[in-house]
């Protein structure tokens, strides 16, 4: 995830979409995004007109913040999805869903995204019984997922696991919290992708 100097609470106002940024405090009645429903910023209340250009641009940032990557990274993983055989934005997201920090997060071994990719960073998970620190890599279908022996005490690891139960696990995933393990059952659909984005708008946006 690039550095967010600014309150990850204001991206998904900013969005109008609950992103899930701060893990377990948006589950509860102190997320912001409850609370005051609207983009941030003294217009943020007014009726405005969005032009087609705006509508790509909001959809193309929504995506990016949900997954925690620099726009230098999406534009790779959507010239990357331009390549591939499918759909060009149904590949992009299910390339997004298989970074291994997202697949840490959704086994439930971190309470968000961005302290999944800390976790991962410090060398906390293990991937086919090797260490892996770099968040952006793609897992593979039968890849399993492991929390390091000397980091089951981590307290951020406990806590997620405690609180799991607020969030399932995708079907393309299996979770075994008591072995610390999680394994990648099968390749995710775009049923898969929980958030509420319109892929082929980004598609439109590196289009023009």
């Amino acid at each position: 995830m690039s550095c967010i100097n600014e309150s990850v609470c204001r991206l998904c106002r900013r969005e109008n979409v609950k992103l899930f940024l701060k893990g377990d405090r948006c589950y509860t009645d102190k997320c912001s995004f409850e609370r005051r429903p609207y983009p941030p910023g003294q217009h943020g209340q007014s009726r405005l007109k969005f032009s087609e250009f705006a509508l790509q641009l909001r959809e193309k940032q929504k995506a990016k913040r949900y997954y925690g990557v620099s726009e230098k990274q999406f534009v790779k993983y959507v010239h990357e999805a331009s390549r591939s055989k499918g759909l060009t934005g149904t590949e992009l997201l299910k390339n997004l869903e298989m970074r291994f920090d997202n697949v840490v997060y959704a086994l439930g071994f971190a309470n968000s995204r961005r302290e999944a990719r800390q976790l991962v960073k410090h060398n906390h998970f293990l991937l086919n019984g090797k260490r892996a620190n770099i968040p952006s890599i793609l897992v593979n279908k039968g890849d399993v997922i492991q929390v390091s022996e000397k980091s089951r005490e981590v307290a951020k690891v406990q806590a997620a696991m405690q609180s799991v139960a607020r969030r399932s696990v995708p079907s393309w995933l299996e979770a075994d919290h008591g072995a610390f393990k999680g394994t990648v059952k099968d390749l995710p659909n775009r049923e898969d992708v929980t958030v509420a984005v319109e892929e082929n708008m980004i598609v439109e946006y590196y289009s023009r």
